[in-house]
C-alpha cells in the first residue's frame, strides 16, 4: 500500500474536490470520525456541515499556515477490499500516525481503474495546537507495511511503479473526464519514461492514445510556443478537443519538457543509460520478411512499441521505438544506422528475392524455413541464423554495452569452430 500525505491550507477545496466526484458517481464517502452529520444528503449540505465539524479546530489554530491534512491510501490493483474494511483501514492507519482523535471524513475512490481511498482532516488539535509531524514519512512507511500484514495487503516496494500501473493504460473517449485521463497518464510518465526529444515523446504518448502537439502564436508582441494534448483513437485520430498544458501543470508545458528532455540527453551522454533493444528490432526486422504488419506484432510480443512517420506519399520520414520493458524511447538513428528510416523503406518496399529465410540443416540437404515465429526472444540463441540472415545489416559497437560485446564476441567465437571443422 502507499500512502500520499498532502497539506492545504483551504478546507472548501479539499472537500469540494471529492465532492465533485461523489456528484458524478466516481466516489462515494464510506465513513467519518467526529463528523457533525452521518455525510449523506445533497453535496452542498454535506459540504456545509463537513466544514462545521472542523471549525472549531481551525478557529483555535494559532500558527499552522496548512491546517487541511488530504490523504490518499493506495493499495495495489490486485487487492480487493470491501467498504467497511476500507474504513477500518483509515482508521488504523490515522491512529497510528497520530490523527485518531482529529475529525476526517473517508471517500473511496473507483475511477482510475484501481478502488482506493482519500481522507480528509486538520494536522491542528483542538486547542489549536500542531500535531507533530517528525519523522511522518518514516513513520508513514512503517504504518503501511503494519497495515499490509493486518489486512493481507500485497506489499509495495517501489512506489512510483506502483501509483503509475493503474494509468499506464490507453485513454478511452468512450470514459469521459478526458482532461483527468490525460492528466493520469502524463503524470505517470512523467518520471517513468526517459526521451530526449519532443518526437520521441509525441511517439510514447501515442502509444497510450494521446496526441501531443506544440502550438505557436503571439501575445502582445511576444512568440510563444505551447502544449496541447488530445485523445485520439487506436489509429491515432483526435477525437477529443484539445487540452491545454496549463490546466494539467506546468512540468507538461513547453519550458517543463524542456527541462526534462535536457536532463534526459546529460544523463544518456554520460552513460547513465544505453539502448538495450538493439538486438531484439534486428531479430524483429529478419523474421518480418518485410512485412510491417508482422513486425509491429513481434516487436509489441517483446514489450517494444514502433512508430512511424510518414509523409502524404507513404514514405516513412521518422521512426521511434518504445522499451516499455526498460521505459526508455529512441529515435531509429539513435540505435545506428541500421534502424533509420530509410532502413525501413527499404525493408517494406524492396524485399528480398526469395519469399523466407534459410538455414542448411545439420542432419542432410534438408532446408528448413526459419518463420517469424522460431525466432526465439534472446539474441544469443540465434547467432549462426542472424550470420546467414543479415544480408543489409552489420552489428556495429555503439559504446561499451557489455551484452552487446558479449554477443560480438559469441559470434566471432563460432566463426572460428565453423572454419576449424570445415564448414563453410
Amino acid at each position: 500500500m502507499v500512502a500520499k500525505i498532502n497539506r492545504g491550507s483551504s478546507l472548501y477545496g479539499a472537500l469540494m474536490y471529492n465532492q465533485q466526484k461523489v456528484n458524478k458517481d466516481t466516489a462515494r464517502i464510506i465513513a467519518g470520525n467526529r463528523m457533525i452529520t452521518d455525510m449523506t444528503g445533497n453535496g452542498d449540505n454535506i459540504i456545509q456541515q463537513a466544514m462545521l465539524s472542523f471549525e472549531n479546530y481551525l478557529l483555535a489554530n494559532k500558527n499552522t499556515e496548512k491546517p487541511v491534512l488530504h490523504i490518499s491510501l493506495n493499495p495495489s490493483p490486485e487487492d480487493y477490499l470491501s467498504d467497511k474494511q476500507f474504513a477500518c483501514l483509515a482508521g488504523d492507519y490515522m491512529e497510528r500516525m497520530g490523527y485518531g482523535d482529529q475529525p476526517y471524513i473517508i471517500y473511496i475512490h473507483e475511477d482510475t481503474g484501481r478502488r482506493h481511498i482519500h481522507i480528509v482532516s486538520t494536522c491542528v488539535d483542538e486547542n489549536g495546537n500542531k500535531i507533530s509531524d517528525a519523522y511522518e514519512w518514516n513513520r508513514s512507511m512503517k504504518t503501511c507495511r503494519e497495515l499490509e500484514q493486518k489486512y493481507g495487503l500485497k506489499n509495495v516496494t517501489n512506489k512510483k511503479n506502483e501509483l503509475s500501473e493503474p494509468y499506464l493504460k490507453k485513454a478511452d473517449y468512450s470514459k469521459g473526464d478526458i482532461k483527468t485521463q490525460i492528466a493520469n497518464i502524463l503524470k505517470s510518465v512523467k518520471n517513468t519514461y526517459r526521451y530526449q526529444t519532443f518526437g520521441e515523446y509525441s511517439a510514447m504518448l501515442s502509444c497510450f492514445n494521446i496526441e501531443a502537439k506544440q502550438v505557436k502564436g503571439e501575445h502582445e508582441g511576444v512568440s510563444f510556443t505551447g502544449i496541447v494534448y488530445a485523445v485520439t483513437d487506436d489509429a491515432g485520430n483526435p477525437v477529443s478537443a484539445p487540452v491545454k498544458s496549463s490546466l494539467i501543470g506546468k512540468s507538461f508545458g513547453y519550458d517543463g519538457l524542456n527541462k526534462r528532455m535536457k536532463h534526459n540527453t546529460k544523463e544518456f551522454k554520460d552513460g547513465k543509460w544505453k539502448p538495450k533493444i538493439r538486438n531484439e528490432v534486428a531479430l524483429a526486422m529478419h523474421g518480418s520478411n518485410g512485412n510491417r504488419h508482422e513486425l509491429v506484432n513481434l516487436l509489441k510480443r517483446r514489450g517494444i512499441d514502433i512508430v512511424f512517420r510518414e509523409n502524404e506519399d507513404g514514405r516513412i520520414y521518422g521512426v521511434t521505438f518504445i522499451d516499455h520493458n526498460s521505459k526508455e524511447v529512441y529515435n531509429g538513428s539513435r540505435l545506428g544506422k541500421e534502424f533509420s528510416a530509410n532502413c525501413f523503406n527499404r525493408l517494406f518496399n524492396e524485399p528480398s528475392d526469395e519469399p523466407r529465410l534459410h538455414k542448411q540443416a545439420e542432419d542432410g540437404n534438408r532446408r528448413k524455413d526459419i518463420l517469424a515465429e522460431d525466432f526465439p526472444p534472446a539474441a544469443n540463441e540465434m547467432e549462426s541464423a542472424i550470420e546467414q540472415a543479415f544480408g543489409i545489416f552489420t552489428f556495429e559497437q555503439h559504446g561499451d554495452n557489455p551484452e552487446e560485446l558479449a554477443f560480438i564476441r559469441r559470434i566471432k567465437k563460432k566463426k572460428k569452430k565453423g572454419r576449424s571443422r570445415g564448414i563453410s
